[in-house]
């Protein structure tokens, strides 16, 4: 380490405070100005809203640090990964799921953490069904425990799951394991709304939240009861972003550690600085433009967005190669269906169906199904006779990776020369959030919208962005065969039945059109090489559980 690296942060703080950077002045958790508190400082894009597992979807980040999950994605790909459970085995009709978890280990206020919390937390949130305050607002949600018949603790290190149907659900859900003498006398009204679990939290995960600043940080203190032993760095301070210039900064100026959602041009200028390592990697993000398909409450300006032969249309204006190229600079692959490249169990191309950039035949499209410019003006006119202008709403999720401003430029652009002019608007995560709300919570009134999701690479994870009366399902879209795919996906273990399946539901939402998928981002990170050691190679950061800030060490 030269002693440019170990003086780093007091230097560049310095030139930074005489720039006046206004997200490094008002964080008071930038207080380190060496490598020597060993404090790791993480940025990414994130608007966690509170605390609570129970309540929010947007809080991945934080909580994934604090909280173990029972399996999940990270201990399925990972032998060195696991969550709750150290080991786990299904019976031979895949009805009985057998979990065990790990001997000795305790929640990080000391007390014993067993099989009877994680039965806890699973009968907890089943046991809402049905209730009016039914916990199905965020992580630890109702999805998928219809089809649980009971869960056990048969003794403080196995847990039993017994399912109705063949299922995957015990081993993929992402339900947060939280302690029961934390939770227990919480109410359903509580859990599901006004009780913001205020730190310090209680969990089994390396880091636990110490202190929240929404919009703002999130610090973390060591788990000393950590199964793996306490972690080797001090603390961890994760920061919160809209966007990702200011990560980048951070990493420039010293005090950032790590970042994650960075922009093309800020990873090609970071890979020329030796200070830094940067990587990218496919991951579960789908970026992707929806149709408001409402009728009634919440519709938007024409009923053409119910068409789906409107929709199909348009989906010939779109290039996603061009997309890739141009928006994201090659750190993309190009959108086709629902299904990412990362989940590659599932994948397909869809080489029979596909469409393909065709401005024209975008065109004669609309003018065969009825949209036509009949004044001569430029601009097409709905079957009501009226001339579109439609309302284009786009920002960055919490926990998302970011969406080039150019990728709407160029699909209001499109749009433009087929005659369907289009207005754009901008918004934070909190607001995009309110605006793609189901109808009946105040969503709804626009007509487009360009956004991310970012799901797991199980089956059902995968399909639930078309799923009727699904939170994620932005688009408002209702289709009865794809939800009887849905539930058919969901009682199925077999990989080969579950591929047809999951096939057979993507080709029947592209068809339809609710969603017109853009692109599937690369992750683009980037470390400092000088204070800490133990990050990951293919990945330096687990996008799916807290990897590797259970092994970081001090340079």
């Amino acid at each position: 380490m030269n002693k440019w690296s170990v003086d780093r942060r007091v230097i560049i703080k310095a030139m930074l405070m005489a720039s006046a950077a206004p997200w490094a002045l008002n964080s008071k958790a930038f207080a380190s100005t060496s490598c020597d508190d060993q404090i790791v400082r993480i940025g990414g894009i994130a608007a966690p809203d509170t605390l609570n597992p129970f309540a929010s979807y947007s809080n991945w980040w934080p909580l994934v640090f604090t909280y173990d999950l029972l399996v999940c994605v990270d201990a399925q790909r990972y032998p060195d990964r696991k969550g709750f459970a150290k080991a786990w085995s299904v019976s031979g009709d895949g009805l009985t799921w057998t979990f065990k978890i790990w001997p000795g280990l305790k929640w990080s206020d000391g007390h014993p953490a067993t099989a009877r919390d994680a039965a806890f937390t699973y009968n907890y949130i089943r046991k809402s069904i049905g209730n009016p305050d039914e916990l199905n607002a965020g992580w630890n949600s109702t999805d998928g425990l219809q089809y649980v018949e009971a869960i056990t603790a048969l003794d403080d290190e196995t847990l039993q799951i017994v399912t109705k149907v063949p299922s995957r659900w015990p081993i993929d859900n992402g339900i947060m394991i939280v302690p029961e003498h934390v939770w227990e006398d919480i109410s359903y009204a509580d859990a599901k709304g006004t009780f913001r679990n205020d730190p310090p939290l209680v969990g089994t995960g390396p880091m636990i939240v110490s202190e929240f600043q929404q919009g703002q940080f999130a610090r973390f203190t060591p788990n000393q009861y950590f199964r793996t032993g306490r972690p080797a760095a001090a603390g961890m301070v994760f920061h919160f972003f809209n966007t990702a210039d200011p990560i980048a900064q951070g990493l420039k100026s010293g005090d950032l550690d790590y970042g994650v959602s960075l922009t093309a041009s800020q990873w090609a200028d970071l890979s020329k600085d030796s200070a830094m390592t940067c990587g990218q990697s496919r991951v579960e993000q789908r970026d992707y433009l929806a149709f408001n398909t409402a009728s009634g409450d919440g519709a938007g300006s024409t009923k053409a967005l119910q068409d789906p032969a409107f929709r199909d249309a348009l989906g010939y204006a779109i290039d996603q190669k061009a997309i890739v190229e141009r928006a994201y600079r090659g750190h993309a692959d190009p959108g086709v269906g629902l299904v990412m490249p990362a989940a590659a169990d599932y994948y397909s191309d869809l080489s029979d169906i596909r469409r393909h950039f065709d401005l024209a035949g975008a065109a004669r499209r609309l003018d065969a199904a009825g949209y036509r410019d009949k004044d001569g003006d430029g601009i097409r006119e709905d079957k009501e006779g009226n001339p579109f202008q439609l309302e284009l709403i786009t920002g960055t999720s919490s926990g998302a990776l970011e969406i080039p401003i150019a990728v709407v430029q160029l699909i209001a652009g499109w749009f433009s020369q087929i005659g369907i002019p289009v207005s754009v608007t901008q918004l934070d995560s909190g607001a995009l959030g309110a605006r793609t709300e189901a109808p009946a919570r105040g969503g709804g009134g626009w007509d487009l919208h360009v956004s991310a999701g970012w799901r797991g690479p199980d089956p059902r994870s995968l399909l639930s962005i078309g799923k009727t009366g699904e939170p994620n399902n932005t688009s408002y879209w209702s289709n009865d065969k794809f939800d009887r795919l849905l539930s058919q996906v969901d009682v199925t273990v077999d990989l080969k039945r579950s591929r047809e399946l999951v096939d057979q539901a993507s080709r029947l939402i592209y068809t339809e059109a609710p969603y017109i998928i853009l692109s599937y981002p690369l992750v683009l990170e980037a470390r400092r090489n000088d204070c800490f050691k133990g990050w990951g190679t293919k990945d330096m950061m687990s996008m799916w559980g807290y990897f590797p800030f259970d092994r970081l060490k001090p340079a």
